[in-house]
C-alpha cells in the first residue's frame, strides 16, 4: 500500500508530457500495474501544465485496485483508468481535457471532481471512456460525488465550456448517478468526439443527479444517451454489481457503498 500523511501533505510529483516528447502512456507520474494496488492519503500530480498536452498524473492498470482520500491533479488526461477493476473513494480529481479516461471498469464514489481553467479555445471534458467492443465489461461510473470547478475556472467560467464526457472509442460507456453537478457543466451535458462518431453505439447515462448542472431538459439527443429511470438498470452500475466490490473491497479497509 502507498500510505501518505494526507492528501494535502504528501505529494508524488513529476512533469513528463507529450509536448516534451513523452507518450501519453509514459507521461504518468505514477503507474500502478500489479494486482491489488492500494493507496491512501497521497496526491499524485503532474506539473507539466496546460501547455504539456497530455500530462498523466496517475495511470492504473492494476486489477482490484483502490484509492482512498487520494488526489490526482494535472490538466489534460489527469487520471488514466487504463484497465481492470478499480475503485476510488473520497478522492479529489482535477483536470481539463478528458481528465478521467481509459478503458477500466472504474467506480468513483464520494469523490470531488473539478474542472480547471484550460488553455484558450479548449473545452473541458470530465471523461473520455475507451470501450472499443460491446462485450467489454468496462466503463466509468461516477456515483455520490460532486462535479464542479476549481477557483481559477470559476472566475472565468463563462469563457470556457465543460462537459461530462465525450466518446474516445465506439462503445464508450459512462454513467453519472446520484451526483451533485454544478453549473460548470454545459446544459448539453456531453460533447461529440468527431462528427457523429460513436453517437449511436455509446452508452451514456444519468441517474438521480442533483444541482443546477443536472437538469437534463437540454441534454444531447444521441441514440446512445439516456436518462436512466429504471432502478434495475442503475443497479447494474453500482460497486456491488459493476466491479463486484463485495468480493474484494472489504479487505482494503476503505469505506464503500455496494448499492445505490
Amino acid at each position: 500500500m502507498f500510505l501518505g500523511a494526507g492528501r494535502s501533505t504528501t505529494f508524488i510529483t513529476a512533469n513528463r508530457s507529450v509536448a516534451a516528447n513523452s507518450t501519453t502512456f509514459n507521461s504518468a507520474t505514477v503507474a500502478a500495474v500489479g494486482s491489488g494496488f492500494l493507496a491512501r492519503d497521497i496526491t499524485f500530480q503532474n506539473t507539466a501544465g496546460p501547455n504539456g498536452q497530455q500530462v498523466v498524473a496517475l495511470r492504473v492498470g492494476s486489477d482490484l485496485s483502490a484509492f482512498y482520500r487520494c488526489g490526482m491533479i494535472a490538466y489534460q488526461d489527469t487520471l488514466y483508468v487504463h484497465s481492470n477493476r478499480q475503485f476510488y473513494v473520497n478522492c479529489y480529481i482535477a483536470g481539463t481535457v478528458d481528465f478521467i479516461f481509459g478503458n477500466a471498469a472504474a467506480v468513483l464514489q464520494n469523490c470531488d471532481i473539478r474542472a480547471r481553467r484550460p488553455n484558450p479555445r479548449q473545452r473541458n471534458m470530465v471523461t473520455a471512456q475507451g470501450r472499443s467492443d460491446p462485450n467489454q465489461n468496462t466503463g466509468i461510473v461516477i456515483q455520490r460525488s460532486t462535479i464542479g470547478a476549481t477557483s481559477d475556472l470559476q472566475a472565468v467560467q463563462a469563457n470556457f465550456s465543460s462537459y461530462l464526457g465525450r466518446p474516445w472509442r465506439n462503445f464508450s460507456r459512462t454513467v453519472v448517478m446520484q451526483t451533485d453537478i454544478s453549473d460548470v457543466i454545459n446544459p448539453a451535458g456531453w460533447f461529440p468526439w468527431d462528427g457523429d462518431f460513436a453517437l449511436a453505439t455509446l452508452y451514456y447515462g444519468e441517474y438521480q443527479n442533483t444541482g443546477v448542472g443536472a437538469n437534463t431538459t437540454s441534454r444531447v439527443t444521441w441514440p446512445g444517451y439516456r436518462v436512466i429511470t429504471n432502478v434495475s438498470e442503475a443497479q447494474g452500475f453500482t460497486v456491488g454489481n459493476f466491479i463486484f466490490g463485495g468480493d474484494w473491497l472489504g479487505s482494503t479497509g476503505f469505506p464503500f457503498t455496494l448499492g445505490l
